[in-house]
């Protein structure tokens, strides 16, 4: 009895579709070298011979991208629009059936998918309902790691060290910050934001944090220019000359309200952002910012799905790296 495509994924140890993908010479599959030739070898010892048969075509997989914005959110949102973006790019290279569900929309959500991809912050009870459709749930800037789950997010803590560094070598010991804070979508949970942790930790090892200098707003542009107001009105002439602000639409606001205010940047002020979308480059002066690879965030999420598919169970937490890109608003 001549060999299937079945028996050669069952002595590897492998999906049927790896095996079919990687017997077709796709190169766009995410799978080690060693497997690929463990996966040849077999099928040369088995006596594989894909002309003699006509095998079914292997189903393609059903991909959700669950995102806790709406739709509307999202299109002032370009670091979360980058992230799905990038999903969905390395998606069609797996060839996955894509679809888009709003967090506002979570009854749309089919129960015979076969990943979830859960872009931003979700509660506990959130979690749970996304657990019950599927195990192979992945989620991108959140970090869901103890409770079981694999996780894709940024290195916050690195990346506000480095910007607190960067000012200090300059000579600027009295740094501001202004940052947000959310709630899910279903109220059940206050997020916190990390740079905010780790900005106080990077401060205290200077013996220079001040809670005075703390703005807390929600992350919009609006915000940020009621923040930054706030600290002129607040501080005066005790005004910090720098800022570190958690994200480009706050520091854009934060930027606009400086000016109203006829402060100068970065003469008077310095600014450095987080994100480093494209809203950074269509201000004036443009904006220092962090950059954040969110397309290889979303990428990185599609490639842990697909090691799931293939039979991965212990949960992994990949936290991605980020740069700092100096413009004119700290120069």
């Amino acid at each position: 009895m001549a060999a299937t495509l079945k028996d050669i994924a069952k002595e590897v140890g492998v999906s049927l579709a790896t095996v079919s993908r990687v017997l077709n010479h796709d190169r766009s599959l995410s799978v080690g070298d060693d497997t690929r030739r463990r996966i040849i070898e077999v099928a040369d010892q088995l006596q594989y011979s894909k002309s003699k048969r006509h095998p079914t075509p292997v189903a393609r997989k059903k991909l959700a991208i669950v995102q806790w914005y709406s739709e509307s959110e999202e299109q002032d949102d370009l670091y979360y629009m980058s992230i799905r973006m990038g999903i969905e790019q390395r998606g069609q290279q797996h060839q996955f059936e894509v679809t888009r569900i709003f967090q506002s929309n979570m009854h749309k959500l089919e129960t015979d998918v076969d990943a979830i991809i859960a872009i931003g912050k979700f509660s506990p009870k959130q979690v749970f309902s996304m657990a019950t459709v599927t195990d192979n749930l992945v989620f991108v800037d959140d970090d869901q790691f103890d409770a079981g789950f694999d996780s894709v997010v940024t290195d916050f803590s690195l990346a506000t060290a480095k910007v607190v560094d960067y000012f200090w070598n300059r000579g600027i010991q009295q740094i501001g910050f202004i940052h947000g804070s959310e709630m899910t979508t279903d109220h059940e949970l206050e997020v916190v934001d990390r740079r905010m942790l780790s900005f106080r930790t990077a401060m205290a090892r200077h013996h220079a944090f001040n809670p005075k200098f703390v703005f807390k707003g929600d992350y919009t542009s609006q915000s940020g220019f009621l923040m930054m107001k706030k600290a002129i009105e607040d501080l005066g002439d005790q005004l910090p000359h720098a800022f570190f602000i958690a994200n480009d639409p706050m520091a854009a606001g934060a930027l606009k309200a400086l000016q109203s205010a006829d402060i100068k940047v970065p003469d008077r002020v310095k600014l450095f952002s987080f994100n480093n979308t494209s809203l950074a480059t269509f201000v004036y002066p443009e904006l220092s910012s962090v950059n954040v690879n969110t397309e290889l965030m979303g990428a990185t999420a599609v490639d842990l799905i697909v090691s799931r598919l293939d039979g991965r169970q212990t949960p992994q937490r990949v936290e991605l790296g980020t740069s700092l890109i100096e413009r004119d608003s700290t120069k």
